[in-house]
């Protein structure tokens, strides 16, 4: 039972409480602006004496109210990973750009976080602050949304000095995890400037491809997945050693060997946006060069059939026919424009260099931005200028050839789901002797129809290897009857030979 006394304080109290409340209302309501302003500023004041805490605001909207601000959007990616599992209230939003639900604190959630021993809490608030109007003579009131971190004063240079770079770089990692990747390709007849068309139009990347549903090797799986997780962790190795955070990767082999599926693949383990650069729609350098600033980090740079798109040898090709010095060429280069194939007919307009394009994958450029890989793929490497593709440009040179039985058995899980058979065994001494691309592997295993069951694809992929298998042996006794035609005109011709002596 409340002693009289105690519940005569209490109700003393709750009537001073609401008789503060009543004001308060009163003076938010009536008060002008710059006067509640005024009160606030010297409360804060006598308060921050007494008051052992700090608080941090960062706001959605700063300077330009049109652009959200990084520092706010970093600060949201890092709490949804903690909101989802603490917060009571929760929104859900589809983020610009993001391909999935992201959850977020709702207004005046509060959220605590630890770093190194330091407790500090995170509140989703929102305040009134004067906007300006240029068509009204009074000032109306907005709101602004903004995140406050408060911590005790003994923490302030951790928090200062260690925890604000944490919180933003783990959220914007976590932004680009969540992002929506995109695939890429340089608008053709850009011109700058201009506001109605952008150098790079996109679409959504949404490639299934993946290194376990590749037909490569395992060794050589792992060698490449090693070669891309190890690049992508290192900003501070790349930063100390004074090189540029990218790397080139040729992919080289016959055609239907996984080229293009290599490049998905690498961008969904990495998860990477993805530029398709089309060389042959490129005006010359000075456009080649924008392009590639506007590239962003974390993505891949690919320029497929390199050898097809410009003729990047023709020039020094011709000029050694000559008896010319190579080293003259290459410093004549950057004037020389590089032929486009389509320029025999007339009706060619790319003014690339080689100099341009070695600058643009090496050169001062190129280290705008960080973490990119630059891709080439040709199916024919002996084309391709040795300056082009040398270690410190293409640093890790990849060939895709023929289907191994070991890639075989990648594709007979993917497409008939099957990991050993019986007919294996005789799959495997059939491809021991037989050149096949995994795509014509893929084919012949593919089910035609709803009846196609795997062993009858199995059955119908041995009869193609065996095909192919006559066809090979028709083409080395062809190829034998010649030689041994030859030779028998060889002695025939000794003999004028010897008479016209």
């Amino acid at each position: 039972m409340i002693p009289p006394m105690m519940n005569q304080m209490f109700t003393t109290m709750g009537s001073t409480l609401a008789s503060f409340m009543f004001v308060w209302a009163i003076i938010t309501q009536y008060c002008p602006y710059s006067v509640r302003r005024f009160f606030e500023k010297y409360s804060h004041r006598v308060t921050s004496y007494f008051y052992p805490y700090i608080t941090i605001s960062v706001y959605e909207f700063a300077g330009d109210r049109l652009k959200r601000s990084e520092a706010y959007a970093a600060v949201e990616a890092y709490l949804s990973s903690n909101t989802s599992k603490s917060a009571k209230r929760l929104k859900a939003e589809m983020v610009k750009d993001s391909s999935n639900l992201v959850l977020s604190m709702d207004e005046y959630e509060r959220v605590t976080d630890e770093f190194q021993g330091a407790n500090v809490w995170w509140v989703l608030t929102k305040a009134m602050s004067a906007g300006r109007s240029m068509s009204m003579s009074y000032y109306p009131e907005q709101e602004k949304r903004f995140y406050m971190l408060t911590f005790h004063k003994k923490y302030r240079e951790i928090i200062t000095g260690s925890y604000l770079d944490h919180v933003v770089k783990q959220g914007k990692e976590i932004r680009v995890k969540n992002r929506q990747r995109k695939l890429y390709t340089n608008s053709p007849g850009y011109k700058w400037p201009s506001y109605k068309q952008t150098m790079w139009s996109h679409i959504v990347f949404e490639h299934p491809a993946t290194f376990e549903t590749m037909a490569l090797e395992p060794e050589m799986k792992k060698e490449i997945i090693e070669d891309l997780v190890t690049f992508s962790q290192s900003r501070d190795f790349y930063a100390r050693i004074g090189k540029a955070w990218k790397r080139g990767y040729l992919l080289y082999g016959p055609p239907g060997t996984g080229k293009s599926t290599m490049i998905a693949a690498m961008a969904n383990l990495l998860n990477y946006d993805v530029y398709d650069l089309e060389l042959t729609a490129v005006k010359d350098n000075t456009e080649l060069r924008k392009l590639l600033i506007e590239t962003t980090s974390k993505s891949i740079i690919v320029i497929e059939d390199i050898d097809c798109s410009l003729d990047l040898t023709g020039q020094r090709k011709k000029k050694a026919e000559k008896g010319y010095c190579l080293e003259d060429e290459i410093k004549k280069a950057g004037t020389e424009r590089i032929k486009d194939p389509k320029e025999e007919g007339g009706s060619g307009s790319s003014k690339v260099t080689l100099s341009g394009l070695l600058n643009f994958i090496d050169g001062l450029w190129s280290s705008c931005g960080g973490e990119r890989l630059v891709v080439f793929t040709t199916n024919y490497i002996e084309k391709l200028d040795p300056a082009l593709i040398r270690r410190g440009r293409m640093d890790k040179h990849i060939e895709l050839s023929y289907c191994s039985f070991e890639g075989f058995k990648v594709l007979a899980k993917n497409y008939l789901k099957l990991e050993s058979h019986e007919m294996f065994d005789m799959i495997e001494k059939l491809m021991g002797d037989i050149k096949m691309t995994p795509a014509d592997v893929a084919e012949n295993l593919m089910p035609k129809s709803p009846q196609d069951d795997p062993e009858r694809c199995l059955s119908n992929f041995i009869q193609a290897l065996e095909e192919v298998e006559e066809e090979e042996a028709k083409k080395k006794a062809e190829a034998m009857k010649e030689i041994v035609a030859k030779t028998k005109e060889q002695p025939q011709e000794n003999k004028d030979v010897e008479v016209t002596q």
